[in-house]
C-alpha cells in the first residue's frame, strides 16, 4: 500500500485539506451588522463556514477511503476524480464567500486549497499507470 505513490498524494491532498480548516484563505473587512458604520476584520476558512466544512469534510473522508481502496484500483481511480471535481468546487465556493468582504487580499495559505485537486489528479494518474501495468503484464501471461 505505502509503496504506490498515489497513496502519498492522497495523504497529502488530505492533509491539505485539514490544514484549510485552521489556516485562512482571504482576509479582510466585512460590515457588521449590527452597526452600519463598523467594519470587522475576519478571515474566511472552512472552519468558519458549516458549508465549506462540509466540502472540506468530504474531501478529507474520501481521501482516507481512497488510501483503504488499493485492492480496487477502479474504484480508487472514481473516488480520485470524483474528490478533484469536489475539491474543485470547494475552491469556487472559497472565491465566492469572498465577494462577501468589502476590501481584502488572499492569504499565502490560500494556495494549500489550491493544491488539493492537484495532488488528486496526481493519485488518479498514478492510479491510471498502475493499471495500464497491470493490463500488460496480462496480455504477456
Amino acid at each position: 500500500m505505502i509503496q504506490r505513490i498515489q497513496t502519498v498524494w492522497f495523504l497529502l491532498a488530505a492533509i491539505c485539506a485539514g490544514l484549510s480548516t485552521r489556516l485562512s484563505f482571504y482576509t479582510g473587512n466585512k460590515d457588521d451588522i449590527a452597526s452600519a458604520d463598523l467594519k470587522v476584520f475576519q478571515s474566511l476558512n472552512s472552519g468558519n463556514n458549516t458549508v465549506l466544512s462540509a466540502v472540506v469534510g468530504f474531501i478529507v473522508a474520501a481521501c482516507l477511503i481512497g488510501i483503504f481502496t488499493y485492492k480496487n484500483r477502479k474504484k480508487q481511480l472514481q473516488i480520485a476524480l470524483l474528490t478533484a471535481i469536489v475539491a474543485i468546487i470547494n475552491i469556487i465556493l472559497y472565491i465566492y464567500k469572498t465577494k462577501s468582504f468589502i476590501e481584502g487580499q488572499y492569504s499565502i495559505t490560500s494556495s494549500i486549497t489550491f493544491l488539493i485537486p492537484l495532488f488528486l489528479l496526481l493519485a488518479a494518474r498514478g492510479i491510471w499507470k498502475d493499471e495500464q501495468l497491470v493490463k500488460s503484464a496480462d496480455r504477456l501471461r
